[in-house]
């Protein structure tokens, strides 16, 4: 048994921070303008453009070096070597960039909470839903914040864990600080000290491996 990921989306409807743990294939970067707020994963934020970036001066080339006993410059013929690629890169091209899969999580949750309350009425509360190989759980607060977590398809209801994170790490370190914005729509609520409290709540965990 294990955990794969944590989501926590605002009333608006937006993923304000997220964090993983055991995934097998990590989140592709969202893109810029793709919809992701500021402040919900560095792993996942878009990677800033640097303009300035400086260009590469034609006397560190490979074609162009400076003999040390005559000082003439002599072409080397090199032809450029080209980069091995990288496996993870490649395993990550294939994933959803991460606005989209934030956006298909929550997809799912509002459309089966919809079917269950249509189907059973009011009273019932969707909770979690199981496939062949992971399993979803979630918990909502009476201020309409959904957190999601994902784990593997053996584990137990972890309902407990998103109440403990909202009860503790969530309310500590967001809703008691005056430095996190609370319903923005323009920055998530991610900071060290609530991530940190995060990962020890569920690494401590007996399902965490």
């Amino acid at each position: 048994m294990t955990i794969y990921s944590l989501y926590i989306y605002d009333r608006h409807c937006a993923c304000v921070y997220y964090q993983d743990w055991h995934r097998t294939k990590q989140p592709k970067r969202a893109g810029e303008g793709g919809g992701i707020l500021n402040a919900v994963s560095q792993a996942v934020s878009p990677l800033a453009t640097d303009s300035a970036a400086p260009t590469p001066s034609a006397f560190s080339s490979p074609r162009n070096t400076l003999s040390s006993t005559s000082g003439l410059v002599v072409a080397t013929g090199e032809d450029p070597v080209t980069p091995l690629p990288n496996p993870a890169e490649h395993a990550r091209s294939n994933t959803l960039p991460f606005d989209e899969e934030a956006k298909l999580v929550y997809g799912v949750v509002l459309s089966l909470r919809n079917m269950v309350k249509k189907i059973s009425g009011r009273d019932e509360q969707f909770t979690s839903y199981r496939t062949s190989s992971y399993r979803l759980h979630l918990y909502e607060t009476v201020s309409g914040y959904k957190f999601v977590m994902l784990s593997d398809a053996a584990t137990d209801g972890l309902r407990f864990v998103l109440r403990s994170i909202y009860n503790g790490p969530f309310l500590e370190y967001v809703v008691r600080n005056p430095l996190v914005p609370m319903d923005s729509r323009s920055q998530g609520i991610d900071n060290d000290y609530f991530r940190a409290s995060i990962d020890r709540l569920v690494r401590g965990l007996s399902v965490f491996n």
